[in-house]
């Protein structure tokens, strides 16, 4: 929770991309044009840097040689971001960790400030960026509230006719006399955004704490911004890509600092979950000694985004050489929401002399005689295990994703029927 920033200036930027789904009548709260933020790897060069730029600034020659050149050990946390925001709009930031997501929020919050670029900010800012931040450990949740409206502008009495509804909201009535610094991350979370949305601020700022919350409060924050979208607009980070395709109608996908999309939010998630997928398969876990030689659906070695007509059958077969021969192994292969919420499952297991004839090069293989599913990408994970002794020498979690086509219905979530089948 932060007052407005100052808006920061720079050369002159680029055009400013225009937000997709935006409309020419309503008010742009947001302006972001050309914004970079450069960080150093290295403690003592960013320290020698800092005081390099700093005198720089005083003499007034600012680093405008240094914008478009990085010093070594340097890189670009955020570069040449621009977009436009205007009030009822909700932007989701997609991207990997690392991608620049949470710099950009404290750029747009004040916390930290642009090397280069412009931010306008326009109206109170509510912002749920990190844990905790905002609060005093030390003063009680009662003291944080009063504090906090004070620093978004309010006056004593503006922030005791809200402050009924900020308690019954964070439900902490209990905890409120009590030092911020006892509560539970949870807690502090739930104070946090009930103090940022109850104010009415003009652009709202959410980044991936909300994940902190249990199911209840989670429905509650959702249903709250909802509701604030009317008159406010809202820059929502999260990796759960359900809630950021529920709540923004479009979407900017930051990869190593770079806008590498920015337009409809379906489309975003798409390509945002095409680099989960290409990452995620570079990263499969094996036990000491364990090499997977490949993956195959169908008789096909596994490819992410393969189609699928719901109610087919799917044969998933793994290959894979052991260090040692194992006497019993269990297969199981599950299908996630794009949230990663499990919603079907099927495993075969392999014991005896289905695996004595193999030695220490093993095939195992789950028979689907339906993938009754519902219709849209769903995430695969696999596991391999040592039945004997619950090793795990095979996970990947995920593999990668799968589109299922045609499904008449959606059904609950269901345990799939799997053959067993040996090599």
């Amino acid at each position: 929770m932060n007052s407005q920033p100052p808006v920061s200036e720079a050369s002159p930027s680029a055009s400013s991309l225009q937000s997709p789904a935006s409309s020419k009548d309503a008010e742009v709260l947001v302006r972001v044009e050309n914004v970079s933020k450069i960080f150093c790897r290295d403690f003592k060069k960013s320290l020698k840097y800092a005081l390099t730029d700093s005198l720089s600034d005083l003499l007034k020659s600012g680093r405008d040689n240094h914008k478009s050149e990085l010093r070594p050990g340097e890189f670009w946390a955020n570069k040449e971001i621009s977009f436009e925001l205007r009030r009822g709009e909700c932007l989701g930031l997609v991207g990997h960790n690392g991608a620049g997501k949470t710099t950009l929020l404290k750029m747009l919050n004040g916390l930290i400030k642009p090397d280069a670029g412009r931010i306008e900010m326009r109206g109170r800012i509510g912002a749920l960026i990190a844990l905790g931040a905002g609060f005093n450990p030390i003063l009680t949740g009662r003291e944080n509230v009063f504090i906090a409206g004070s620093v978004l502008g309010l006056s004593r009495r503006e922030i005791a006719e809200k402050y009924d509804e900020i308690v019954d909201f964070a439900d902490l009535e209990d905890f409120m006399d009590s030092p911020v610094q006892t509560y539970s991350s949870g807690m502090t979370v739930r104070l946090g955004f009930a103090v940022a949305s109850a104010m009415e601020p003009a652009i709202l700022l959410i980044d991936e704490v909300l994940a902190v919350g249990d199911v209840e409060f989670r429905t509650k924050c959702y249903n709250r911004i909802n509701q604030l979208k009317q008159n406010t607009c809202i820059i929502f980070v999260s990796h759960n890509v359900d809630h950021i395709a529920r709540l923004c109608e479009h979407c900017i996908l930051l990869n190593k600092g770079k806008i590498e999309f920015f337009g409809e939010v379906t489309k975003g998630i798409g390509l945002y979950n095409k680099q989960s997928d290409h990452d995620a398969f570079q990263k499969i876990t094996l036990s000491p000694g364990v090499s997977l030689e490949n993956v195959k659906f169908n008789g096909d070695v596994f490819r992410s985004g393969l189609t699928v007509n719901s109610g087919n059958p799917l044969t998933v077969e793994v290959k894979a050489r052991m260090p040692r021969v194992v006497s019993s192994l269990e297969l199981s292969v599950n299908f996630m929401t794009e949230s990663m919420d499990l919603i079907a499952g099927a495993n075969s297991h392999y014991q005896g002399e289905a695996l004595s004839s193999i030695s220490q090069v093993c095939s195992l293989m789950v028979e689907i005689p339906g993938l009754s599913l519902a219709s849209g990408p769903k995430i695969v994970s696999l596991t391999v295990r040592d039945s004997d002794n619950g090793e795990i020498l095979i996970w990947a979690l995920p593999l990668g994703s799968i589109i299922i086509e045609n499904a008449i219905h959606n059904p609950l979530p269901v345990l799939l029927q799997a053959k067993y089948s040996s090599s």
